[in-house]
């Protein structure tokens, strides 16, 4: 399993290589490691303050990882803070984040690179969000005895740790000093593999998500857009999502506003958008405040802003659950609004939760969101019942920033 891991990891460098002239990501992955020891030393040549490595794999795991490095930094302010990406989609984001002292790309994984990245930023604690497991990172972080935690992380049991051939990978869940997980049926499937450093501390995006809420960006356009209306916000949708949401749209345009950010800023996606509704339907970045009240569909074709958008909103729609997997539901959860989604929600939690509770409603295809959309539209009641019970659970399961930092201030004070 170890030789499958390393070609695994060889083969994707080359794609990445391969695919960078023709390819935006994988020639900013490519561009973004290119001579990245060079920096990472001169960052750190002089420092003279203790580091603590965060390392995120994308722009959602970062989110998620942000209330811990937030309060890390308010909690140790004579740390420095590294931040640590994987993939373009977080660091082109937050590759200016004011909360961490030096952000860059993980440099790909090997025994080489490990032992260089670990012996430059001399780190005395590295925090990895959700899904990172990367072998030789936390075999040399082990070696070097520098505490390691794993935050927000969830397990399914179709995953190789949990396989008989799944021995290589169990290997790398033992290193971690210790693993915080989001839910009691992740921390069954580790014990039942005799990993037994972990334990439940819940969702750090829940505390995310209400200092999203607090401090929630005013947008005068799309005020200006919204009018007072109600207004259905469709957040990180694919092509696939969109023609599932095609017939609804179309039927409810002139009684609704229509606020949609796609997943990917693809020209052919947002021209497929714009003409949904044509004559409709503009771009953000075409708008006016004078007349952008005159249309029915607002297009964002710009990204950061969708946190603040599902506060215009009255319902909303999550992408990508007729593709690889749903987005983020809880940023439009903490403002209570009902959520409609495609079917792939399996492995998210709290997706599964508000399907229980009544104020998510998964669909298969576009007349069944067209079904279900129009119950809750419809039936009086529905909606403030969702909100109310949507509101009390976002709250309810808040906190795992709180958990996982009492352990931080035990562990680095023993370290001290």
């Amino acid at each position: 399993m170890k030789l499958l891991y390393d070609i695994g990891l060889r083969a994707y460098q080359k794609a990445i290589a391969l695919a960078a002239p023709f390819h935006v990501k994988a020639r900013r992955m490519q561009q973004g490691r290119a001579q990245q020891f060079e920096r990472l030393q001169q960052a750190m040549q002089g420092n003279q303050s203790p580091v603590v490595w965060f390392h995120c794999a994308s722009l959602g795991e970062f989110e998620q990882g942000r209330p811990v490095i937030e309060a890390f930094r308010e909690a140790f302010p004579r740390y420095k803070i590294l931040l640590s990406f994987f993939s373009p989609s977080g660091y082109e984001v937050r590759k200016n984040y004011s909360g961490a002292d030096y952000i860059l790309y993980l440099p790909f994984d090997s025994e080489a690179n490990a032992a260089q990245f670990i012996q430059l930023v001399q780190p005395k604690l590295a925090v990895f969000v959700k899904y990172e497991f990367w072998h030789y990172y936390l075999q040399e972080l082990q070696q070097q005895q520098i505490p390691v935690l794993s935050v927000s992380a969830i397990f399914q049991k179709e995953q190789v740790f949990f396989k008989p051939y799944g021995q290589f990978y169990r290997n790398i869940l033992h290193r971690f000093t210790h693993i915080y997980t989001q839910n009691n049926q992740s921390l069954e499937l580790l014990r039942r593999i005799h990993v037994t450093q972990a334990s439940i501390a819940g969702d750090t995006r829940f505390d995310r998500v209400l200092q999203t809420a607090a401090s929630v960006k005013i947008l005068p356009l799309v005020e200006a857009f919204v009018q007072q209306q109600q207004v259905f916000v469709v957040g990180s949708s694919w092509p696939a999502d969109i023609e599932a949401l095609n017939p609804l749209i179309r039927k409810y345009h002139s009684g609704l506003k229509f606020i949609i950010a796609p997943h990917e800023l693809h020209e052919a996606g947002i021209q497929a958008i714009l003409q949904v509704a044509a004559g409709k339907a503009i771009r953000f970045s075409e708008a006016t405040a004078a007349t952008v009240g005159d249309y029915s569909v607002l297009v964002i074709d710009n990204v950061g802003m969708l946190a603040s958008l599902y506060s215009y909103g009255t319902y909303a729609y999550i992408g990508g659950a007729f593709g690889k997997g749903l987005h983020n539901t809880l940023e439009a959860a903490v403002f209570g609004l009902p959520l409609f989604f495609g079917p792939r929600y399996d492995r998210f939690q709290e997706a599964k939760d508000l399907v229980e509770l009544g104020c998510a409603f998964p669909v298969k295809n576009a007349a069944g969101l067209l079904k279900a959309f129009e119950k809750v539209h419809t039936l009086p009641g529905v909606r403030q019942r969702i909100t109310e019970n949507e509101k009390q659970y976002v709250k309810q399961q808040a906190g795992a920033t709180v958990k996982i930092m009492e352990d931080i201030q035990r562990l680095l004070n023993k370290k001290a």
